[in-house]
């Protein structure tokens, strides 16, 4: 409606829906597209230079002259932008003023300070074009018509502004329920979504394991409430656990967006379910997180620390952001990429001298296993030997179809410990991945010297809620 009131963004958002609608249609190959990123790069160079109080002294080096004759090599050369900086530059990463903005986000600031994530209108129409034209898929695979139950990480995430916008611009009903709120509640989720036929919703996993934890220990099924879909985000996700909560719920589950708080929407799920990149938004690189080192593709496939540069004059577009993830790309032959975000830098786990990402150990628990809600795993050293004891809960009905042993053989092998596993309730700091991180939600690392700072600060999170 506010488009009325603003025709040069009904403008703006006609021509960026046609753009891309035309990549998303494999019409711009991969010359074309390379030669639109680096024109918007320069433009972004240009506009943060000119109102960013932080890059106008990042990039003071750079000329009018320099920013004209921008390449790829000469962009590689530019200094990287960190969390830290985000919490240290404030409001004054901004390009834009605060009243230029038409909402205002922070992050939860649960590992440090929160940091500011303003948007202006040019933000959402760039973020949620693309996911409006890859969802319409995932939505018409399940239904012509669909209401849906919005739950994001808290009450003050983008995400329910997000799939508000997405959802309506596609003809179908939003309903945001936050079950983790004091007035919401997991009892009152469960009667909306049963009295209001909810066919799909947006969560994290640990909101949908939690919501089918409440339907068993009523005696009820999840697969009972009719959930045909569910879109999962904000967290570490494989294959292998959504399948598990799809199991569960007896419904299609997508992981469907790779995005934060300060960067906005960094890729988005297509119907077959792969998180494929938006490069007519971002500039993405693949760096050595020790080094910083940009990646090369071997073949078409690199693995490293993602980074990101903004090609959009947004309230607060970044350059080159060093987002703290580790992602594997295979590189499209319209020149985007599919990623698998396999975890933070930070949540790699040496076992017994060898060094696993957070994905992997995810996927190998997961890989047999049936009908699991969800676990947590503990390390310990027993003469010098690390181990892992894990607790794995488990839906009853198809508890009996699981051969525990072929699960602990095949963890064992592949991370290269021994394992124990046994059945049993997770405690509630499993469901704090999304605010936290996967290591502080699903891992409690006994060995001698570990840090286990941000389990404590999840521990606190979820001692304020009891």
């Amino acid at each position: 409606m506010y488009a009325l009131f603003k025709p040069e963004l009904l403008e703006l958002a006609r021509a960026v829906h046609q753009q891309h609608e035309l990549f998303e249609n494999n019409g711009i190959l991969a010359d074309e597209l390379d030669k639109i990123q680096l024109e918007r790069l320069r433009n972004t160079l240009r506009y943060v230079k000119a109102n960013s109080p932080y890059y106008r002294a990042a990039l003071s080096i750079l000329t009018e002259g320099d920013i004209d004759a921008c390449d790829w090599d000469m962009f590689r050369k530019l200094p990287f932008t960190t969390k830290n900086d985000l919490r240290e530059a404030g409001h004054n990463m901004a390009a834009a003023p605060l009243n230029n903005a038409w909402i205002y986000y922070e992050t939860t600031g649960t590992t440090g300070a929160a940091t500011p994530c303003p948007r202006n209108e040019q933000d959402s129409i760039f973020n949620n074009t693309p996911l409006i034209l890859r969802y319409k898929k995932i939505f018409l695979a399940h239904g012509q018509q669909h209401i849906v139950g919005v739950m994001g990480p808290t009450e003050l995430h983008s995400t329910g502004d997000t799939f508000e916008d997405v959802c309506r611009s596609l003809g179908h009903t939003v309903v945001k329920m936050w079950p983790r709120s004091p007035v919401v509640g997991l009892e009152r989720a469960v009667t909306l979504i049963k009295e209001l036929k909810i066919t799909a919703l947006v969560c994290t996993p640990a909101v949908a394991i939690s919501l089918a934890r409440y339907q068993l220990q009523n005696e009820q099924s999840p697969s009972e409430l009719g959930v045909k879909l569910i879109f999962t985000l904000g967290e570490l996700t494989t294959p292998a656990l959504l399948r598990n909560i799809g199991d569960v719920w007896g419904s299609a589950v997508y992981n469907c967006m790779y995005a934060s708080q300060e960067s906005s929407i960094l890729a988005a799920s297509d119907k077959d379910g792969n998180l494929c990149t938006v490069p007519l938004n971002v500039v993405y690189e693949v760096v050595n997180p020790q080094s910083g080192q940009v990646q090369e593709p071997e073949g078409s496939k690199m693995t490293g620390e993602l980074v990101i540069t903004h090609l959009y004059q947004g309230q607060k577009p970044l350059i080159r952001y060093r987002t703290g993830d580790m992602v594997r790309v295979k590189v499209m032959n319209n020149g985007g990429w599919q990623i698998i975000p396999i975890g933070r830098v930070r949540d790699t786990l040496i076992v017994n001298g060898n060094q696993h990402c957070a994905y992997d150990i995810e996927a190998a628990l997961f890989e047999h296993l049936k009908g699991c809600l969800d676990y947590h795993i503990q390390v310990d050293a027993v003469a010098g030997v690390d181990q892992l004891r894990i607790t794995l809960e488990l839906e009853n009905s198809v508890s009996k179809r699981n051969d525990l042993e072929a699960v602990t053989n095949f963890l064992e092998a592949k991370i290269g410990a021994h394992a124990h596993i046994s059945i049993g309730s997770t405690d509630a700091v499993t469901g704090t991945a999304a605010m936290v991180s996967w290591k502080a939600a699903r891992l409690h690392d006994k060995r001698n010297g570990s840090d286990n700072r941000e389990r404590e600060t999840a521990l606190n999170i979820v001692a304020k809620r009891a």
